[in-house]
This record gives C-alpha cells, sequence and structure tokens, in this order.
C-alpha cells in the first residue's frame, strides 16, 4: 500500500524556520516527480515546489527565495526548508507523487498543518 507521511510541521513565529518531511513507501521513488502543496483555510490548494526526479526544482513565486525542495533517493523521502516563515503561510502541507510517465499516477499524503503566529 502506497503511503506518503507528511511530518515536521508546527508553530513557529513569524521570521522563523520549519522543515518539512514526506517519508513514501510502496512506490520506485526514483520514478516519481516530487512536490509540495498547501491548502490555507477558505483558499484552493496552491502547488509551493516540485523536484524532478533528477532534482530540477521549480517554485511557486510565494516560495521562492524562501522554500527549498530536495530529495533523498536512498531514503525514499521529500523534503521542504521553509525559511522567513510569514502568517500567510500558515496552511496544511500536502506532499504529492507524481509518475513520470503517467501524471495520473499520483499519490498525496495526509497533510501537516504549518502556522505561523505574527
Amino acid at each position: 500500500q502506497v503511503q506518503l507521511v507528511e511530518s515536521g510541521g508546527g508553530l513557529v513565529q513569524a521570521g522563523g524556520s520549519l522543515r518539512l518531511s514526506c517519508a513514501t513507501s510502496a512506490i520506485v521513488f526514483s520514478d516519481y516527480i516530487m512536490g509540495w502543496s498547501r491548502q490555507a483555510p477558505g483558499k484552493q490548494r496552491e502547488l509551493v515546489a516540485t523536484i524532478s526526479r533528477l532534482g530540477t526544482t521549480d517554485y511557486a513565486d510565494s516560495a521562492k527565495g524562501r522554500f527549498t525542495i530536495s530529495r533523498d533517493n536512498a531514503k525514499n523521502t521529500v523534503y521542504l526548508r521553509m525559511n522567513s516563515l510569514k502568517p500567510d503561510d500558515t496552511a496544511v502541507y500536502y506532499c504529492n507523487a507524481r509518475h513520470y510517465l503517467s501524471s495520473s499516477t499520483t499519490y498525496w499524503g495526509q497533510g501537516t498543518q504549518v502556522t505561523i503566529s505574527s
């Protein structure tokens, strides 16, 4: 059974940092493009960052310069380092895995809450 399990969320003050982790199982991790999305209350889910199989990264404008996505293929884990956090970053953060040959083969984690206090 495929599992994506996020961790590392929490409550931090504005200006602080967090590192989210997403551990995967039952997939060939290196075959998947990994991403982080977030959803704030009353808003649509927003793609924050992606990382290709070879490590090419892409970021939403809101994340550029502050967030860093990385992956460890040996640990089947993807990370999101978030610096200079703002109250607007408050959301549930979701990890997703999308197969590089078939976008219909996509898995999601359950999410981890990130709350930034002003």
